[in-house]
C-alpha cells in the first residue's frame, strides 16, 4: 500500500489543527460550544503543540516506507491517535448530536481505518 498520499494528507490535517488550536484557542472552544476559560485554553494550546509536532513526523516520514515492520512505530502513533480520537469524537456527537463533531468523527474514522490497513498490512 502506498502510504505517500496518507502521510501528507495526515500531516496537512494535523497541522490545520495544531495552528487552529495554537492560535485560535477561544475561537475553536466558542465553535464547539465551550466557554473559553482559562484552562480549556491552555489545553487546547498544549494540543495543539503535540499537533503540530505529529504534523511534523508525519511531513517528514511522507517519503519512507510505512506499513509492516517498516516504520512501525510512526504507524502505530498514528493508528491508537486516531482510533482514540475517533472513538471520542464519536461518543461526543452521539452525546450532543453536534454536526462539527459528526463531521469530525468522521474524518478520524476515516484516517484511523486507513493507518489500521497500513499497520497491519505488509506494504507493497
Amino acid at each position: 500500500m502506498h502510504t505517500r498520499v496518507l502521510m501528507i494528507l495526515s500531516a496537512a490535517l494535523m497541522g490545520i489543527i495544531g495552528l487552529a488550536f495554537s492560535f485560535m484557542p477561544q475561537e475553536v472552544l466558542g465553535l464547539h460550544g465551550t466557554t473559553p476559560d482559562n484552562a480549556p485554553v491552555l489545553l487546547l494550546q498544549m494540543a495543539g503543540a503535540v499537533y503540530l509536532g505529529f504534523a511534523l513526523v508525519n511531513w517528514g516520514a511522507r517519503g519512507v516506507l510505512i506499513g509492516g515492520v517498516y516504520s512501525r512505530p510512526v504507524a502505530a502513533g498514528n493508528f491508537f491517535h486516531f482510533a482514540i480520537v475517533s472513538i471520542t469524537l464519536i461518543k461526543a456527537a452521539i452525546g450532543f448530536g453536534a454536526v462539527p463533531l459528526m463531521i469530525s468523527a468522521a474524518v478520524f474514522t476515516v484516517f484511523a481505518v486507513w493507518f489500521g490497513l497500513v499497520m497491519f498490512r505488509s506494504p507493497v
